[in-house]
């Protein structure tokens, strides 16, 4: 029999918590271990309990989800971390990647994408909700690079199947989807991922899609609803 994934709950809304617990139950898979209503509580829950994955509001009461997220991570590098939040704008959602987070759902879609979220990233994969990415990849066509400036001439180091596996994680499909479509095994997949960041010096999901969309690789319309 497999194992459950464990889960953390940090966020300061008990009846919100009641209602993740009650989506979260009805997926054999999944475990709720623990809940924290402020950051202080989340990590020492954390650093006790160890969960296999941690879902974070980012406005507790005490401190910023996103610096929990990367105490979280840096405590426990191996603990997968999911945003449930009411902001959907882009800085926030940045932030959270870059801080560690592997996934991020919209509280207003939460009980439709809570658990794809949860089953996207205790396989390994980012998850981002469809309810904003759309939006997300539009305005990251926009933004300024903040990292040290990628050229056109780093996306040619790349081979033609790490570009094609680029284009699929782009375009928002998971780590299975796109073994599936190019015929390879999962574990090739994430070998061209680790391949594809290292090259192009990117450290995110985020950034991913957005040095795809400036270049023109992947369809924006393809991030509807």
């Amino acid at each position: 029999m497999t194992q459950k994934k464990s889960i953390l709950i940090v966020d300061d809304h008990p009846l919100f918590r009641e209602g993740l617990k009650s989506v979260i139950g009805r997926d054999a898979q999944f475990e709720v271990i623990g809940e924290a209503g402020n950051g202080r509580e989340g990590l020492r829950m954390a650093k006790k309990l160890k969960p296999d994955l941690v879902l974070v509001d980012i406005s507790l009461p005490d401190q910023s989800g996103i610096q929990l997220t990367r105490e979280i991570r840096g405590l426990l590098p191996e603990t997968r971390i999911l945003i449930v939040s009411m902001h959907s704008k882009i800085d926030y959602i940045a932030e959270a990647f870059q801080a560690g987070a592997t996934g991020y759902v919209v509280k207003e879609s939460a009980s439709a994408g809570l658990l794809k979220g949860l089953e996207a990233i205790s396989k390994g994969d980012y998850f981002l909700d469809r309810s904003v990415s759309r939006q997300v990849v539009k305005k990251l066509m926009d933004l300024p690079d903040r990292e040290a400036k990628i050229t056109d001439a780093a996306y040619g180091t790349l081979t033609p199947r790490e570009q094609e596996v680029m284009r699929l994680l782009a375009e928002g499909l998971f780590t299975k989807e796109v073994a599936e479509r190019l015929f390879i095994s999962p574990k090739t997949v994430e070998n061209h991922r680790t391949n594809i960041m290292n090259k192009l010096d990117l450290h995110s999901t985020i950034e991913l899609i957005r040095y795809a969309a400036r270049l023109g690789l992947i369809d924006v319309d393809l991030w509807k609803e």
